[in-house]
């Protein structure tokens, strides 16, 4: 009998370190990219304060035009300027390879999960502290009412956060430069908040809009964070399916790229 037990507890204890060197790993990436980000924190700090500009200026325009324009400008524009965040979470992965430093990275022991998870966890962190910011700031400032259940606002940061993170980085994978990686972001950031009614909403806009808007992350996200300020627990559930099997989709790329050499000076 203690010949079966010593070895399942060093089977435990083997993984347990495991476990433990490969925290250390992400944690190490991490703090590194931590510092980078506040050497450099101008365009997210220009997210930050620029839709609150916007949020003030718009709110008497959404006031007379829809019903309910206060949470419209408010959760409008959270979903448009997260959106073109998507260009930060990029960016923290396609420096390496303006600085040709990634395969230095690959031939340390951390895997391509490890590496992917320690350069975008604080830029996680970053976009659930914007979103937190502008959604306080648009119930203290702009009267959006509070919502009825912190913890479901706190869900859907949460997912669209991971969804954006996902996308981001897999768009990194894809543009062989920052200035196409900044096009690809800003455009497409543009052009899926238009379709998801962030900048107009879809009950003033032509058909075809609303049935398109469907294709668009941003329509999920917007529609989740309305129902997470409503309290409507369903809602903010099935748009969080959609939005998690986005991420885990794009999530799932991006480390497929990276596990395949992404990096090396030829292109995959």
């Amino acid at each position: 009998m203690l010949h079966d037990v010593a070895p399942t507890h060093r089977i435990r204890r083997s993984r347990l370190n495991t476990v433990r060197e490969s925290l250390h790993r992400v944690l190490a990436i991490s703090h590194h990219n931590v510092r980078l980000r506040l050497r450099d924190p101008g365009q997210a700090i220009s997210y930050l304060v620029l839709p609150m500009i916007l949020m003030v200026v718009l709110k008497p325009l959404y006031i007379r035009a829809v019903p309910g324009g206060s949470t419209q400008v408010v959760i409008g524009l959270v979903v448009m300027f997260s959106v073109l965040a998507v260009g930060i979470a990029g960016s923290s992965i396609l420096v390496e390879r303006q600085w040709h430093t990634w395969d230095r990275l690959r031939q340390t022991r951390a895997g391509s999960a490890e590496i992917l998870l320690g350069k975008v966890a604080p830029i996680y962190l970053l976009m659930l502290l914007q979103q937190t910011i502008l959604l306080t700031f648009g119930c203290v400032v702009i009267g959006m009412p509070w919502p009825d259940s912190p913890v479901l606002v706190a869900v859907a940061i949460l997912v669209w956060s991971f969804a954006l993170l996902a996308i981001g980085a897999a768009l990194a994978t894809i543009a062989r430069s920052l200035s196409e990686l900044g096009a690809i972001s800003d455009v497409g950031a543009m052009v899926l908040s238009s379709l998801a009614g962030a900048l107009v909403p879809l009950s003033i806009l032509p058909g075809w809009v609303e049935v398109a808007a469907h294709a668009s992350p941003g329509y999920y996200a917007l529609e989740m964070l309305r129902a997470a300020v409503a309290g409507d627990t369903r809602q903010v559930l099935g748009n969080a399916a959609v939005l998690i099997a986005v991420g885990l989709a794009a999530g799932g790329y991006a480390i497929h790229r990276l596990a395949r050499g992404w990096g090396r000076t030829r292109l995959l």
